[in-house]
């Protein structure tokens, strides 16, 4: 039995909700993870990596829920934690807290230009996977040999683009190929990641540490 097919404005709206819910559990989470004790980032974060993991392969059954999604999310946030808090310290929480509004403006204009634009973005899918694995490769050089300065604040600027244009990719995909029901889930976790992601980028290429 075919899962079914909402309308293009009320499915990007349920989608756009559940994506705004993620982020809403996820700043709970990162609340939660300021009591937590430093032993614990560890296993989250092995936790975190596995179900990213076990949400690929899922994906291509459609098989994400509504529970391992707002799983996902409370524990991202606070596994995220220790992240703001070292940029809270190193351009200060005004900055952090700028840095976020600056994300949901970038978040909110390209997700509206993607759905005005008569354009089809699915040839950016190619190109932008090959950057995102191009941008993970050097994260794992930079876990053994420490990235510079400058080195690190360009890897913010490449990820500014390459999270943006997932944003736009991700949006325009549901405008031409519509939204399921079940797939809900697995919508609102990719625009999650887009959001989160643009906003590390935007603290990375800031912080002149």
């Amino acid at each position: 039995m075919e899962a079914t097919v909402v309308s293009q404005t009320d499915g990007l709206a349920r989608v756009l909700r559940t994506f705004t819910i993620s982020l809403m559990i996820a700043t709970l989470g990162t609340y939660v993870g300021s009591f937590l004790p430093q032993s614990l980032f560890l296993p989250l974060s092995l936790i975190e990596i596995g179900m990213i993991i076990a949400a690929i392969a899922m994906r291509k059954k459609k098989a994400v829920s509504y529970t391992f999604l707002f799983t996902f999310t409370l524990i991202s946030g606070m596994t995220l934690y220790p992240t703001i808090y070292y940029y809270a310290s190193a351009i200060g929480a005004q900055t952090v807290a700028m840095v976020f509004g600056l994300t949901t403006v970038m978040f909110v204009g390209i997700s509206a230009y993607a759905l005005i634009s008569k354009r089809n973005f699915s040839f950016l899918g190619s190109f932008l996977a090959v950057a995102l694995f191009t941008m993970l490769a050097i994260m794992v050089f930079g876990i053994f040999f420490p990235l510079s300065s400058g080195s690190s604040r360009a890897l913010g600027g490449i990820g500014v683009i390459v999270f943006s244009g997932y944003i736009l990719y991700d949006v325009n995909r549901m405008k031409i190929h519509g939204v399921k029901d079940k797939d809900i889930p697995v919508l609102a976790l990719n625009l999650y990641l887009d959001f989160v992601n643009l906003f590390l980028s935007l603290l990375r290429l800031l912080n002149r540490k």
